[in-house]
């Protein structure tokens, strides 16, 4: 074992551990009591679980006396467990399983260990399965009583680290269902996505996520939600023990030269001018943990050789450093490009390329996945009220037009999720009374027009023009459309005239652009001062 304390969690002896209450009984092999006494294994901590009557207590307490007195460095807690039927599995898994649950497990300074010798044979199979599926960060011990007859021998008996290897079973397989759907909707946060290939992409991500510790690639537009989706990853392989260490997170784009070396494998003091201290490096601070590197493809060739040093070895030289470091990370990478061309072109290393593309999932952007934009507009609503401390909600009709501007081919998404994000957030911080309303959404919905480039909407004519609208043939109101989103562009109306004019000037030999825009917007009856100021 570490120099962590050692915790064992077990049954109490229902049998075995219940020879007497007489000075014999020091002379009988106890399983409990047994395991307390190993001379190479000393358990700072037992966790005793035993039946809830009154004759089930007594025993314990007589168990953990007696424990205080061979080994009194060993804290006993009793852990009472009501259990109907000991030889029903779903019974005794489901129990355990809410044990472990509960249990505030310190994997940082404390080892685990699940005696297996005490309980039921149904409780020492369900020991296993919770063991081996990670919900205990334990190994399994088994204590046996001493085969010769060396009578202070035979009373402690022996133990051994242990490995399982039983069947599975039909009824326990349903839970295990239970809980993997649990892990799909974490990964979703809960939001009921309703695009089937994004789903499918994440129910293979949960299986990878729990299974595998290889590296993950996931390939998707900027706000597609790779950051978000990577902590996520990380969270339910950290809930189930696999990681301990921290998420640390870097956008590669943000990393130039030495200051990209640095950053990623640390420096030593020294390494090269203004290096006053020697450094980390963010592949240390992932140690046990988990490393998220958004947009790979922006690292130089020279960082990617190191990288890849790191994944596979575990280790690497920091910069102006001739002395390796350790650091046994987890790898989850991020692109919006599409590598295999970076690796033709010669700006992508092919090896490194094979090695983080065992695992590579596609996530579509928000125009890609129009039908899942009404539960996450709900997700969004509800993390304002988390985050704010106000609950905001649509009307009826604002919901209805705003869903159906969203989920509409004329909405560009061009921020993907981060974009529908931050919509929602400015129509529930203006929302007055809690609730956001038709005149907010449409002018929300002038707003994303305008940031996507485009011009004016037909229903903005109509607030333009009035009942002129109605008589614009479809030539001129699509032209003065883009010329409305244009002027709302520009910093000024000689701007907006050079944005328009831009080649038909080139033949004149006096540039009027100003003034032909301020003369065909006159033609509607629209100047540019008021144009402005319905901005």
């Amino acid at each position: 074992m570490s120099g962590k304390r050692t915790v064992a969690i077990g049954f109490i002896g229902a049998t075995l551990d219940r020879v007497g209450k007489g000075a014999n009984r020091w002379n009988k092999w106890r399983p409990s009591i047994g395991l307390c006494q190993q001379a190479d294994l000393l358990i700072d901590r037992l966790e005793l679980i035993h039946g809830t009557d009154a004759r089930d207590l007594s025993l314990a307490e007589r168990i953990r006396a007696d424990i205080q007195q061979i080994s009194p460095e060993t804290e006993v807690r009793l852990q009472p467990m009501h259990l109907r039927n000991p030889w029903d599995f779903e019974e005794v898994y489901g129990a355990l399983h809410d044990f472990t649950s509960g249990y505030a497990f310190d994997t940082e300074h404390e080892d685990y260990l699940v005696h297996i010798t005490t309980g039921t044979h149904v409780a020492q199979i369900c020991w296993f399965l919770l063991t081996e599926a990670r919900y205990l960060p334990a190994r399994l011990v088994q204590t046996s009583p001493a085969r010769r007859r060396d009578p202070e021998q035979q009373a402690t008996g022996t133990h051994a680290l242990i490995d399982l290897d039983l069947s599975r079973y039909d009824r326990i397989a349903t839970r295990f269902q239970r809980e993997r759907l649990q892990g799909l909707a974490f990964l979703k946060s809960g939001i009921a996505t309703r695009n089937a290939a994004f789903n499918r992409s994440i129910e293979q991500i949960e299986r990878v996520a729990v299974r595998s510790r290889a590296p993950m690639l996931l390939v998707g537009p900027t706000g597609a939600g790779k950051s978000f989706l990577a902590r996520r990853v990380y969270e339910l392989k950290r809930a189930r023990h696999q990681v301990q260490g921290r998420f640390v997170e870097v956008n590669c784009a943000t990393l130039r030269g030495d200051g990209a070396m640095s950053a990623l494998f640390g420096h030593s003091k020294g390494a090269f001018t203004g290096a006053q201290t020697a450094r980390e490096g963010l592949l240390r601070a992932a140690d046990g943990g988990m490393l998220f590197l958004d947009e790979i493809g922006e690292l130089g060739l020279d960082e990617q050789a190191m990288l890849l040093k790191a994944i596979e070895e575990k280790r690497f030289f920091p910069l102006g450093s001739d002395k390796e470091v350790a650091s046994d990370f987890q790898l989850i990478a991020g692109t919006h490009r599409d590598l295999r061309g970076r690796v033709v072109e010669g700006l992508f290393r092919e090896d490194l390329y094979a090695r983080i593309n065992l695992w590579t999932f596609e996530l579509p952007g928000l125009a890609g996945r129009r039908e899942d934009i009404e539960p996450n507009l709900d997700f969004e609503l509800e993390r304002h009220a988390r985050e704010q401390g106000r609950l905001v909600r649509f009307n009826l009709e604002a919901r209805r037009r705003y869903l159906a501007f969203a989920g509409s081919a004329e909405a560009a998404w061009q921020g993907n999720f981060r974009e529908l994000s931050a919509s929602v957030t400015r129509m529930a911080t203006l929302a007055d009374s809690g609730r956001i309303d038709e005149a907010q959404v449409e002018e929300e919905i002038a707003r994303l027009r305008r940031s996507w480039g485009q011009g004016a909407a037909p229903d903005e004519l109509a607030a333009l023009l009035g009942e002129a609208a109605e008589r614009l043939d479809l030539f001129d109101r699509l032209q003065l459309q883009a010329v409305i989103g244009v002027c709302r562009q520009a910093d000024s109306l000689s701007d907006a005239g050079r944005r328009l004019f831009g080649v038909s000037r080139q033949a004149k030999a006096k540039a009027n652009d100003a003034d032909r825009l301020r003369k065909y917007l006159a033609r509607f009856g629209l100047d540019w001062a008021g144009l402005r100021a319905q901005d």
